[in-house]
């Protein structure tokens, strides 16, 4: 379990093809201070389980994580958000994160807002009921707040969130630009109440979960 703060960028050493899956190598510093194998670490908000320690780290993703995250695109050289798993005793300054993303996104545009900026992403609108307007979402790792209502725009869902000086300089998504892909992960909370509400028979699965008008009705 993650925070979505990022901890520091690292960079990517190498990369191996492994059967379906690939062996990367990463660089890092201050992550590598209890680091040892068998430890997890969100890799651009993706939960890897380290297999190698010492100078960076070594990281496996099977098949399934390449074809569901940005993680088949890494490149040797490009740098990438790097956080441990949290200890009992780690300030909550972001939200719970699982590390197991979503879905993929797209950057459609990035807007000044002096201070910082916003960022616009388009995703697959069935998610779109987990977004919320000043809401948590994890994007690459980093736990951001929704800056404005999702919009639906049929097949595809928007959001924009709000990047602070800090993230901007202190995570890859300072590096961004419109077109780029970006993990997503939704408020894991919301999806637990959705399927304990399905199995009461307050909705059902694929129904595009409970309307708004319910959701008062029950309190949310």
């Amino acid at each position: 379990m993650f925070t979505g703060i990022v901890e520091e960028q690292g960079r990517v050493l190498d990369v191996r093809q492994q059967g379906q899956g690939r062996i990367f190598r990463f660089s890092a510093s201050r992550i590598l201070d209890d680091l040892k194998a068998e430890d997890s670490v969100a890799v651009n908000g993706v939960c890897l389980t380290a297999t190698k320690a010492g100078e960076g780290f070594q990281a496996t993703a099977v098949g399934e994580t390449l074809s569901k995250t940005t993680l088949a695109s890494l490149r040797v050289g490009q740098t990438v958000n790097l956080e441990r798993a949290m200890l009992p005793s780690t300030r909550m300054g972001g939200h719970i994160v699982q590390g197991h993303v979503d879905c993929v996104g797209r950057i459609t545009g990035i807007h000044d807002a002096d201070p910082g900026v916003q960022l616009e992403v388009e995703f697959d609108r069935t998610f779109l009921r987990y977004v919320a307007r000043t809401g948590s979402v994890c994007v690459s790792g980093v736990s951001l707040t929704v800056a404005r209502e999702a919009e639906d725009l049929g097949a595809r869902g928007r959001f924009r969130v709000a990047l602070v000086p800090w993230t901007l300089e202190h995570t890859t998504l300072g590096d961004v630009r419109t077109g780029d892909t970006v993990n997503l992960e939704f408020d894991c909370l919301a999806k637990y109440v959705e399927q304990l509400l399905q199995y009461r028979g307050e909705a059902t699965p694929g129904s595009g979960g409970l309307s708004a008008e319910r959701l008062r009705e029950l309190g949310f």
